[in-house]
């Protein structure tokens, strides 16, 4: 197989050079991202069997959506901060060469891609309070997760609600979660899927007087309005400002994810 590994060296805390040596014992072509080049461009352009990407959450998604334009199984490789798709693959987060075992030994599976407008997502689309909390993560990062938690269960007590329209209804929330698949939540909190192939997304808004409960539901397609001609954003933890109206749906089973034999 002609594999290529592309590698974020700014993604997280992984170890760059131990990464590259586990991908040139397996003989798998690897090219470290340098400033200013474009992550989907490289992997269209690759002649490549099969496509992985080394990174972070917000790293993997460009990747992926190219491997399933061209039909080609996609390896992810954890070598980010938080690695939620990872985790739901079940991959082991801290070991990130052991996930290069799939181009040698891979099993498949197919597994759902998300869409806003034109943007590719593994995860989620969040709105509101998490993504204006994400804006602001470069100049507050590294900061403790219980701290963190704590600051956010008291920003969602008083963060002025976020106004969307959703499908055509008025919604007034303070976080508005769109997820590729079904997640277990507590209040701005992800816990694992146990699913990445339903073909559903599912749609989260808070409710209660402390916004501790979450209201529900499964679409395919759903479009998102606003009055602001653009709404901040964070897709797949990464932050980013969209044009409203968005439209969001999911691309069933679109995706061939190679994952090791023995994960």
């Amino acid at each position: 197989m002609d594999a290529l590994l592309i590698v974020n060296p700014r993604s997280g805390r992984g170890a760059l050079e131990p990464l590259l040596a586990a991908a040139a014992e397996r003989s798998v072509a690897a090219h470290v991202l340098e400033h200013g080049e474009d992550v989907a461009e490289l992997a269209r352009a690759a002649a490549a069997d099969a496509l992985g990407m080394a990174g972070g959450d917000g790293s993997l998604a460009p990747v992926a959506a190219v491997a399933a334009e061209r039909d080609l199984p996609f390896v992810c490789v954890p070598f980010g901060t938080r690695n939620h798709f990872a985790r739901d693959l079940g991959l082991d987060r801290s070991d990130p060469a052991a996930a290069l075992d799939a181009f040698v030994d891979g099993v498949e599976r197919r597994v759902d891609l998300g869409r806003v407008n034109s943007r590719p997502f593994l995860n989620n689309v969040s709105l509101g309070l998490y993504a204006g909390l994400v804006h602001r993560r470069e100049r507050h990062r590294r900061r403790r997760d219980a701290l963190a938690r704590l600051r956010a269960l008291g920003a969602v007590a008083r963060h002025r609600a976020v106004g969307i329209v959703l499908d055509g209804r008025p919604v007034r929330a303070p976080v508005v979660l769109v997820s590729n698949n079904a997640y277990e939540l507590s209040v701005l909190s992800l816990g694992a899927r146990e699913r990445l192939d339903e073909g559903l997304l599912h749609v989260y808004v808070p409710t209660g007087v402390l916004r501790a409960r979450w209201q529900e539901r499964g679409v395919e397609r759903l479009t998102i309005d606003a009055r602001a001609h653009r709404l901040r954003a964070a897709v797949d933890g990464e932050p980013d400002v969209l044009e409203t109206p968005l439209d969001l749906h999911v691309e069933p089973r679109a995706l061939r994810v190679l994952v090791p034999r023995r994960p």
